[in-house]
């Protein structure tokens, strides 16, 4: 079979027929993602018999689509009640719900959905024309290199500290002692468990992801009496199909920043156990270090909503690559996607593309088109979502604290989590009272179980010298790029401070 322009075109329009797959799946998707807890993984295990008895292709397209509009879905609760679906849009509520409290979330959604599908979109095909190259990523990246991209994500907690850098950094620091909680990754002893059995495996992140914003967040909504102010109520209600379009045109206007962002998650996918979590917090830390007006970052600032929402739907090709090329799963719903494979007898790694060529290049084709089918599903319903800020909050902050709760519990099942995401909610409360930033203890969660454990990895191999963490050429680059991008900034304001005065 030769490989072509012509392969390409009637993949696309075969992909294109399968339509009927692809529709559902997509609002399916919307809704897994919209859940907190529930995720495009454990809705295809749930479903695994079904995609047994459907035929290999039809299987792998149902999970493709399911796999890419709920990590599109994550957005759309992270944005109008600060609700992240999944960790991959932990960096979303940001600036996207600023962007909702001042009676913008109809704009705000639309720029999310835009960012998501180009930057989906963009990656699909660079995958498709540099998948060889693409998955040799993996290979360079070692511990030492990924000690250095966690600690891009890390170098996060000092930017959200701008306002107030000892609070900000004290809140990264109770982040990062939280996520020490649990056995250690050397000898499995257990570190600030208290007692607690269901710690020993660390703390789980949906509970804190919901707890330190969700439940926080009905918290205050309790106590304000309303998600938006009259004016602003007025305002959403008044919202034409105009402010949608609107919202298309800024994005589209900051092409070359979707771009660049959705680059940082694909290339992060590629890297086998990173996920989105770290792509959308590396993506929104640089396009917040390399921006002209950084401090309007945390406010509502459209760059700040398109970076992590570029990134992290970035990430879905990315992941995919290592297991269609090389056979080895690049995250949770690409290994449930080998499984099924394997079931139906079709090779995974370097054997599907000479065996079966339509297969491995068409998983990415229908990641592709199903992008391009969201763009005219989902884009026209940010005018009826937004309106879910007009709901009262006698009936929306019981509604939001039931549903994170139970979120809390599907994963693991223990009760124990359901009280543990509400005591997340009372630490978090408490921080935003007192003027701490719950993102940089979030930020700390997430990130410094992964940090202890690439750098402890390092350590183990090299004996225990340090030295280990500047012995690499690729580590090394990236050092360089995260010092400029941690100074530079600050130099160039400085100087452009002198030539103004």
């Amino acid at each position: 079979m030769t490989i072509d322009a012509n392969f390409f075109l009637e993949l696309f329009f075969h992909q294109l027929g399968l339509w009927w797959v692809v529709i559902p799946s997509i609002f399916l998707g919307l809704i897994v993602g919209g859940i907190p807890g529930f995720s495009a993984a454990n809705t295809i295990i749930v479903l695994l018999p079904f995609t047994f008895l459907m035929e290999v292709e039809v299987g792998l397209v149902f999970m493709i689509a399911l796999y890419c509009s709920s990590r599109l879905g994550a957005g759309i609760p992270a944005i109008l009640v600060n609700i992240p679906g999944t960790a991959g849009a932990a960096a979303t509520p940001l600036d996207g719900y600023p962007m909702a409290k001042q009676g913008f979330g109809q704009r705000a959604l639309s720029i999310s959905f835009v960012s998501s599908i180009l930057g989906g979109l963009l990656t699909t095909v660079i995958a498709l024309i540099t998948m060889p190259w693409l998955a040799r990523v993996g290979f360079y990246m070692h511990s030492v290199e990924m000690v250095v991209v966690m600690l891009f994500g890390i170098s996060l907690i000092a930017s959200v500290a701008t306002k107030d850098t000892i609070k900000g950094l004290i809140a990264g620091f109770v982040g990062l002692m939280i996520g020490s909680i649990g056995a250690d990754h050397v000898y499995a002893t257990p570190r600030g468990t208290m007692g607690f059995l269901e710690l020993y495996d660390g703390v789980p992140l949906i509970p804190a992801l919901v707890g330190l914003f969700a439940i926080s967040e009905a918290f205050m909504v309790i106590e304000s009496g309303s998600f938006l102010s009259k004016d602003r109520v007025q305002q959403v209600q008044n919202a034409s199909w105009a402010e949608t379009f609107y919202g298309v045109k800024l994005t589209l206007k900051r092409w070359f920043h979707v771009g660049w962002t959705s680059l940082i998650g694909l290339v992060i996918g590629v890297i086998p156990g990173a996920g989105a979590a770290i792509a959308s917090f590396v993506a929104y830390q640089q396009s917040r270090a390399f921006s002209k007006t950084p401090e309007a970052y945390g406010k509502g600032h459209i760059e700040g909503l398109i970076a992590p929402e570029a990134a992290n739907n970035g990430v879905t090709a990315g992941t995919l690559i290592p297991l269609m090329v090389l056979g080895i799963p690049g995250g949770a719903t690409a290994a449930i996607m080998m499984v099924v494979m394997q079931y139906q007898g079709v090779p995974t790694g370097p054997g599907l593309f000479t065996e079966r060529p339509d297969l491995g290049y068409g998983v990415f084709m229908a990641m592709f088109v199903t992008y391009l089918l969201m763009s005219f599903t989902i884009l026209p319903m940010s005018r009826y979502m937004s309106r879910v800020t007009l709901v009262s909050t006698v009936y929306m902050s019981p509604i939001i604290i039931a549903f994170t709760l139970v979120g809390s519990f599907v994963p693991r099942e223990y009760m124990f989590d359901m009280y543990l995401a509400f005591g997340f909610g009372v630490l978090g409360y408490i921080a935003r009272k007192t003027g701490y930033h719950v993102a940089a203890i979030l930020i700390g969660v997430i990130l410094g179980p992964l940090l202890e454990q690439y750098m402890l990895r390092a350590l183990k191999m090299s004996g225990g010298d340090a030295t280990v963490l500047f012995s690499s050429t690729l580590g090394n680059f990236l050092w360089v790029i995260l010092i400029a991008t941690l100074v530079l900034p600050s130099w160039l304001n400085k100087k452009k401070a002198k030539s103004e005065q």
